[in-house]
């Protein structure tokens, strides 16, 4: 009967696979930044991938490895440049607070950002996966910043409590949004002071509906 030998040493271990270079934070940015411009341009339906990769410098393999289609690519450059870059107020008033969130905003809808969101919502109205994400990066962040301003202003007395304060962004903010999404004037056309003179005409209105006093 013979016996199997024993290697005096243990097999080594199989070399781990070895894994592709990792995603080059930069080059992610370009494309976002790149797929913003774009669109904004251009709009959703005249946005491809071959123009954002050429505006970006790079390829368009570049680009797929990275999303899978054009409606990943909007999406991802939405979540990026959403309202959550924006920093909660604190102006120490409601009436200040409010303020600079109407002011924001009303920016926010004039020259290139303004024709990112009106492409978007044009798009969104019957693209699903488009409108969750307009909401979640653009409107709930701030309806949350309207929210937030209004719980500290109840909390400093100046207004008594709410019942519904998570929609009150909708009421305060919607108006501005509608007088720039409804005007004829092109965003790129309307500058920052005539933006702020807008959004201090309707402060008023988003005073008293949240039980201030202008």
């Amino acid at each position: 009967m013979t016996h199997g030998t024993t290697s005096p040493h243990p097999a080594e271990p199989a070399p781990a696979p070895r894994r592709g270079r990792p995603r080059d934070a930069a080059r992610d940015r370009a494309l976002l930044d790149a797929t913003l411009a774009v669109l904004a341009e251009n709009g959703y339906g005249g946005l491809t991938t071959a123009a954002v990769a050429a505006r970006a410098g790079v390829s368009t393999a570049t680009l797929y490895r990275r999303w899978s289609s054009k409606e990943e690519l909007v999406i991802a450059a939405a979540a990026l440049h959403g309202e959550s870059s924006y920093e909660q107020p604190g102006t120490g008033t409601l009436e200040g607070d409010l303020r600079v969130v109407l002011r924001e905003k009303a920016a926010a809808m004039t020259g290139e950002p303004g024709r990112l969101i009106r492409a978007l919502i044009g798009e969104a109205a019957h693209n699903t996966a488009l409108a969750e994400a307009l909401v979640t990066a653009f409107l709930q962040p701030l309806y949350d910043r309207v929210a937030e301003v209004v719980r500290r202003a109840v909390e400093r007395g100046e207004i008594p409590p709410l019942d519904g304060v998570e929609l009150l962004g909708e009421v305060v903010v919607g108006p501005v949004m509608t007088h720039f999404l409804l005007t004829p004037r092109l965003p790129e056309d309307v500058d920052q002071a005539t933006a702020r003179e807008t959004a201090d005409r309707l402060l008023p209105f988003a005073l008293r509906a949240v039980g201030g006093t202008p």
